[in-house]
């Protein structure tokens, strides 16, 4: 269940499902009837509090009450608008509780009661007020125990951006399929664990929807990966020209030990002068080459064997960086262009976009992204990767806790394995490299971003505390392993 809806996806799914006959509110029970089963599955009975919205979101929540109370749980329920007021399922449902319905009101916590937030849904739009606004911040600071509907109340379905306050969940439910906001930050650390239950919406909608986010997983492009075979030989899984400059040697050959472990068949670094001895000391089998001026570098990339080509690890930021991107670009051969390749650009992007010639995948991270792109961060990261991927022409993989990667015909990615010990110096340079290598031995842009998200996560996470880049480029063997069991298995 990788594929991610987004608030209006759902929107079409449900009246997908109501078209072909099954009624709304069979569709609202079954929502009901899955809340109240994660609170029976995580708690005893106890005090609990149903906070119900005006919309299809609170007629969720009244099922739940009404089924919860019925197993003989203790269940107040308290309403942002009076009964009469609803429409629809929403008010069928409520019409089916026959207990009372106080006003939503923050005393209402003073118990400490479960609370399931059925206040709003994903489709919110605008910042939380009044009465919801200061139930969901009580719930914040006392730490209640509370079970979301939906997401949790106040987080945007498509951005995972909160919407004035949103209250943290123990476990969050949703239905059919997650949202972007479930992965994205900051919702994403605010839903607790994410259930996603079977309302009787088949999976068939999904291709007359045609979803084109899901979360980045093996799932998605290990197929892909290359295969092994009996008569492979180095020049068959590719060449990388990785391209080093005159500051942090370290960085090109970070990202040069990531290449050659996950498995391009040679790695070549071309480095100023006064750091050849440190490229070349490194890893033997690494290739070493002189980086003259600008004036040389066409010599350099004349061989076309050399069929990736990577810039912006510890390049330095000005003219010559910006010259020898332009060339690269001009090859029409696949490129992968990171840090400082992408700031040279600033204020400039519409040359760089206008270069390209092949397959290229751009890595900012977000102060990199808005000198280069300056998209309003409103629009939240999914949306920003997307629109920067089709100006650009380039797969562009947003870095961050919640990286997301996009191509230009609007498939993106999310990626959700990432530990915190990954905001390290280097890792972003392993990663690059790690989509060098991957491009070099002939897989797809967006899949050689995604898959290289993932390993970096997911070796980061096979570490543990107290790594440095150089021990992600270590696990990276296990990790392989492990993918290559499950291909086989």
């Amino acid at each position: 269940m990788l594929e991610l809806l987004t608030v209006g996806e759902m929107a079409a799914a449900d009246a997908a499902t109501i078209a072909a006959g099954t009624p709304g509110i069979e569709l609202m029970e079954a929502a009901g009837r899955a809340v109240a089963g994660a609170a029976f599955a995580r708690w005893a009975p106890r005090p609990t509090l149903v906070l119900c919205g005006p919309g299809n979101n609170g007629g969720d929540g009244y099922v739940a009450a009404r089924l919860l109370a019925e197993a003989g749980w203790p269940v107040r329920l308290g309403a942002l608008v009076p009964r009469e007021r609803l429409a629809g399922d929403a008010a069928i449902a409520a019409a089916r509780w026959r207990g009372p319905i106080a006003a939503v009101a923050e005393g209402a916590l003073a118990e400490r009661p479960l609370v399931l937030d059925a206040l709003f849904g994903a489709g919110l739009s605008r910042p939380l007020d009044g009465p919801a606004l200061a139930v969901v911040e009580a719930i914040a600071k006392q730490d209640l125990d509370c079970v979301g509907i939906d997401v949790p109340s106040g987080v945007a379905g498509d951005t995972g951006q909160v919407l004035g306050a949103a209250p943290p969940c123990r476990v969050t439910v949703t239905f059919f399929r997650r949202k972007p906001g479930h992965l994205l930050l900051p919702g994403r650390s605010l839903c607790g664990e994410i259930v996603v239950a079977d309302i009787g919406i088949a999976d068939g909608v999904l291709s007359r929807i045609g979803p084109k986010q899901r979360e980045n997983a093996p799932a998605v492009w290990r197929d892909q990966l290359p295969r092994r075979r009996a008569d492979d030989h180095k020049y068959r899984r590719g060449h990388a020209l990785l391209i080093g400059g005159p500051a942090m040697s370290g960085a090109i050959r970070l990202a040069a030990r990531a290449a050659r472990r996950v498995g391009a068949g040679l790695v070549t670094v071309a480095a100023p002068f006064d750091s050849l001895a440190a490229a070349a000391g490194d890893w033997p089998g690494t290739i070493v080459r002189p980086l003259g001026g600008v004036e040389d570098f066409p010599a350099l990339l004349e061989d076309e064997r050399r069929n990736v080509l990577l810039l912006g690890p510890g390049a330095g930021v000005g003219n010559e960086t910006r010259e020898r991107t332009l060339a690269m670009l001009g090859t029409g051969r696949s490129c992968v262009l990171d840090a400082d390749a992408l700031t040279s650009f600033a204020g400039a992007s519409a040359e760089l976009f206008g270069a390209r010639r092949g397959a290229c995948v751009m890595t900012p991270h977000e102060g990199e992204f808005a000198r280069l792109f300056a998209l309003p961060a409103a629009l939240g990261k999914l949306e920003q990767a997307r629109r920067a991927a089709a100006a650009s022409g380039a797969v562009v993989l947003l870095k961050g806790g919640d990286t997301v990667i996009a191509a230009p015909d609007g498939h993106a990615l999310i990626n959700v394995n990432a530990p915190p010990t990954l905001a390290t110096a280097g890792s972003g340079d392993v990663l690059a490299g790690l989509i060098a290598g991957l491009l070099a031995q002939g897989v797809a842009p967006l899949s050689a971003a995604g898959a290289a998200a993932w390993m970096h996560g997911a070796a980061a996470a096979a570490f543990g505390p107290g790594l440095i880049a150089e021990d992600i480029v270590e696990q990276l063997p296990a990790v392989l392993r492990g993918l290559a069991d499950q291909a086989a298995g």
